[in-house]
């Protein structure tokens, strides 16, 4: 994604993007600037950022983690707040940054610092900016998966309902398992792979009991994973992330869906 700098007086936000959104879901970024700029933030895409170190973290390579960590409060401490639209990379800078620097005296206060101004997407519009003025309409039925980072690490669960109850013509129906892990887990997904793919296939099920049209989340990774057991298993419910609906940014393919296929021109 490219850099971005709007004008609006309200507090200078920088959008860690992620990278699921940068190389898979760009419209996931714009929406959710388009968001805070109507929440009245100014906003800003920092061009130094790149992966959380979640992907080393988990595979217990904390000193790479450590240096990832360390580009990453560099690039950002200098802003009012740090937004993600994802629990997974948010809870990573939130909870793991301060662990992992622990003993760096240079770095451990940093770390902390930026932590607390750390916030998910929809966390920060619903309880920081106090932000309603939701001006979209999805006329579809939805049901909505709670990822385990936002949940559990994020404390993120009424926020986008609460969000989406302001969007024309959206109805929510809540899945039994709703807060049930998807079965991704970043490297879990690859290491366990017959237990993801029994983890993701109950949740689908649970998906398809509620007849919603729409799955929606805050997490690219677990969306992702969702939408192609929906696609294998021949299913046609359409896979979202909350801030494209929020946004009213709905006209592009769902996730997993198909694509326009490039136009050539003639010779």
């Amino acid at each position: 994604m490219m850099s971005a700098d709007s004008p609006n007086p309200g507090p200078h936000i920088a959008l860690f993007v992620t990278c699921l959104v940068d190389l898979t879901r760009p419209s996931v970024g714009f929406a959710s600037i388009k968001l805070l700029e109507a929440a009245g933030c100014k906003v800003s895409v920092p061009d130094q950022q790149t992966c959380c170190g979640q992907p080393a973290y988990n595979s217990g390579d904390n000193p790479d983690t450590a240096d990832i960590a360390r580009q990453v409060i560099a690039a950002f401490e200098g802003y009012d707040y740090v937004v993600v639209p994802s629990g997974s990379c948010g809870g990573m800078i939130k909870h793991h940054y301060p662990d992992v620097l622990a003993e760096d005296t240079a770095w451990a206060s940093r770390a902390t610092a930026l932590a607390s101004r750390t916030y998910e997407l929809t966390s920060f519009l619903h309880d920081v900016l106090k932000f309603s003025e939701i001006e979209a309409a999805y006329p579809k039925s939805v049901t909505y998966h709670d990822s385990c980072s936002s949940l559990r690490e994020m404390a993120v669960k009424e926020q986008p309902r609460n969000l989406l109850s302001k969007v024309n013509g959206l109805t929510l129906t809540e899945g039994e398992e709703a807060e049930t892990c998807c079965g991704f887990g970043g490297l879990f997904c690859v290491k366990y792979p017959e237990i993801s793919e029994n983890m993701v296939d109950a949740k689908v099920d649970d998906i398809l009991a509620t007849e919603a049209n729409v799955v929606l989340g805050g997490d690219l990774g677990c969306l992702m994973n969702i939408s192609g057991r929906l696609t294998r298993r021949g299913k046609t419910v359409e896979v979202r992330h909350v801030a494209e609906v929020l946004a009213d940014m709905v006209d592009g393919a769902p996730i997993g869906g198909p694509t326009a296929s490039p136009r050539r021109e003639k010779a």
